[in-house]
């Protein structure tokens, strides 16, 4: 449940976010909420959306700390066969003893951060508690096939430090410059728990001559339940900001 929230510059709008739980139903309310925002596909509003999908995976952070008393279970999520790809019938993230038999593929990762690259990302803080992340990064390049790169990587600290990645993707894309529409669309699995995770990427095709701006409402009902992935759903319904920031270079290039 959302106990305090606020954003700079100031959205006095958010307020009305307050009490609201992240899980189901959260979209909707933040719809309703901050409908401007949403019209518009201001940046705040994708973070604001990415905290139904982080919500849902935040006990990944704490099943990589050891317990807070002696003999106490670690948390963990409840399988939900038939959700997505990773949980479809038979998946081995299904067996009780996935961890044992090596279903868990989550492994350590480097800082995003870059020295070589100042201007990749914003200062990052570096928690030394149980803290969940999910960190985005979305890269186009206009023209008449505008061309796009994004990434997402969900991580967690890790007590000996640094932090340890459950999911990563990365995502390849081209749209038409005038209709929007999608073009290419390729997706590289980089991290994910379960041998079946991967499969999701077998169904993008059926994204293509998909207008950019309408991929938030395509996206889950084209790839709904074992068709696809939550959170690479998620990194593809992202990619309806891919207009608002090629708008943004070119005001910037007329200035």
């Amino acid at each position: 449940m959302i106990e305090e929230i606020e954003s700079t510059p100031v959205r006095s709008e958010l307020a009305l976010l307050a009490g609201a739980r992240c899980g189901g139903g959260f979209r909707t309310l933040l719809a309703q909420a901050l409908p401007r925002e949403r019209d518009t596909g201001t940046p705040l509003y994708l973070m604001l959306d990415d905290l139904a999908a982080v919500s849902l995976i935040a006990d990944f952070a704490v099943t990589r700390w050891p317990s807070a008393e002696p003999g106490t279970p670690r948390t963990t999520v409840s399988p939900q066969e038939g959700v997505c790809t990773g949980f479809m019938p038979g998946s081995s993230a299904l067996s009780p003893d996935r961890v044992r038999e090596g279903g868990d593929r989550t492994r350590r990762v480097v800082p995003l951060p870059h020295p070589d690259d100042p201007a990749g990302w914003h200062e990052l803080a570096v928690p030394a508690e149980p803290s969940m992340r999910r960190a985005r990064r979305i890269d186009v390049t206009p023209g008449e096939v505008i061309g796009v790169d994004a990434m997402f990587q969900d991580s967690a600290t890790v007590p000996e430090g640094g932090r340890s990645a459950v999911h990563e993707y990365r995502l390849h894309a081209t749209a038409h410059a005038r209709t929007g529409v999608l073009l290419s669309l390729r997706a590289e699995p980089r991290i994910l728990p379960y041998d079946e995770c991967p499969l999701a990427v077998l169904n993008l095709d059926r994204l293509l001559g998909t207008p950019l701006a309408d991929l938030r409402t395509t996206v889950p009902r084209v790839l709904r339940g074992t068709d696809g992935c939550t959170h690479l759903n998620d990194a593809l319904r992202a990619l309806a900001e891919v207009p608002v920031l090629v708008a943004a270079l070119h005001r910037r290039a007329q200035e």
